[in-house]
């Protein structure tokens, strides 16, 4: 049992995530290293993929290379993750049977949603009729032939195709082709995925819960339940503890005993330093949480704030936002959740430049 101090597993985690001085090489590095770049359409200072990118690699960063790896298909949009394309294979097992129950095993909900895409197996199969004749194409080009509506109290209800888009990717029937202004462009499954082996699915799991914890640096063993990526990380790596903090951890010993020299960085909100919201608690004893959905009157930090990483601390939030229109980088406040020391200051000017530099936008502080 590894016995770590709160300083030791922040550092881990910073070091895990390639948020130390010692950058990347390139974007490919990035995605291997964090196993995955997170799509999401905000874009209040830029969309959270590019912006993860740049944060390990500087304004040197050109989101054209993204466009173009995805255009190889070096990597592969699955389920709004961008991810490396030779780890497709480690979900290919879990897509053949996602309709299926293991032995001993209780679909639970997913049982529903099973029973959903059986009754629409009609308009399943003329997706999969007009993908193979035309295909790649937006959904809106798909035709709805469903018998049994799609019925959600949110904003997917009566969203047929699309929801049984989403059910013929975890069954490896349908994937992303690329992205036009925005908008998916499906086609079938083995057009898009590299053509190789499959791994049985034990070993997959294990493999990406260690692909994960690499990432991580320090995970726990469960969490609550993740409808994409998951948070907990199961057996894999070593167990420690964390001085101050209630529980066990699994810590990757690759992690262990490495000399660490931080940097200071903005991140994204979605920025996976961070996603684990409980973990960024207990290991950086931050206060955050992101504001966008709140009326603007009850925001304490602003629409979509910066975290601010020193070091092995995060030390406060940025208020930026893209103006494009006026072609400027607009910081409304930065909120020092410690006081800022000269060279703290200075740095977190020297990223906000950088960032601005990388936008092609003039900074207004």
């Amino acid at each position: 049992m590894h016995q770590l101090s709160r300083v030791d597993a922040r550092r881990i985690a910073v070091r895990a995530q390639l948020l130390d001085r010692a950058r990347p090489d390139g974007l490919r590095d990035v995605v291997r290293g964090l196993t995955l770049l997170q799509i999401d359409p905000t874009a209040a200072v830029a969309p959270n993929a590019h912006l993860v990118a740049w944060s390990r690699l500087g304004s040197a960063y050109s989101p054209v290379e993204l466009d173009a790896a995805l255009d190889k298909r070096d990597l592969i949009e699955l389920r709004s993750m961008i991810r490396p394309a030779e780890d497709i294979a480690l979900y290919r097992a879990d897509m053949a049977s996602w309709d299926t129950a293991k032995p001993g095993e209780q679909m639970g909900w997913r049982a529903s949603l099973r029973d959903w895409v059986r009754d629409n197996d009609g308009c399943r199969r003329d997706i999969i009729e007009r993908l193979t004749e035309s295909g790649p194409l937006p959904s809106r080009a798909l035709p709805d032939t469903c018998v049994r509506p799609w019925k959600s109290s949110g904003w997917t209800d009566d969203r047929n195709v699309t929801q049984l888009l989403e059910m013929m990717v975890l069954r490896g029937e349908v994937a992303v082709a690329g992205r036009i202004r925005g908008d998916r462009m499906w086609d079938l499954a083995s057009r898009v995925y590299p053509d190789d082996p499959v791994v049985p699915a034990d070993d997959a799991l294990r493999i990406r819960n260690e692909r994960r914890l690499s990432a991580l640096g320090i995970a726990r063993v469960r969490g609550p339940e993740c409808p994409v990526e998951p948070l907990d990380v199961g057996e894999v790596g070593e167990p420690a503890t964390v001085e101050g903090v209630r529980g066990t951890w699994r810590v990757d010993p690759a992690q262990l005993g490495q000399p660490f020299e931080g940097r200071t960085a903005l991140l994204s909100p979605f920025d996976r330093l961070v996603h684990d919201r409980k973990r960024m608690v207990e290991l950086f004893e931050f206060d955050y949480a992101l504001e966008m959905y709140k009326p603007a009157a009850k925001r304490r930090w602003g629409y979509f704030a910066l975290p601010i990483l020193h070091g092995d601390r995060l030390v406060g939030k940025v208020d930026a936002t893209a103006d494009r229109k006026a072609a400027m980088l607009r910081v409304d406040a930065i909120h020092e959740d410690v006081p800022f020391t000269k060279r703290m200051t200075g740095e977190v000017r020297g990223e906000l430049d950088d960032l601005a530099r990388w936008l092609d936008l003039e900074l207004a502080l």
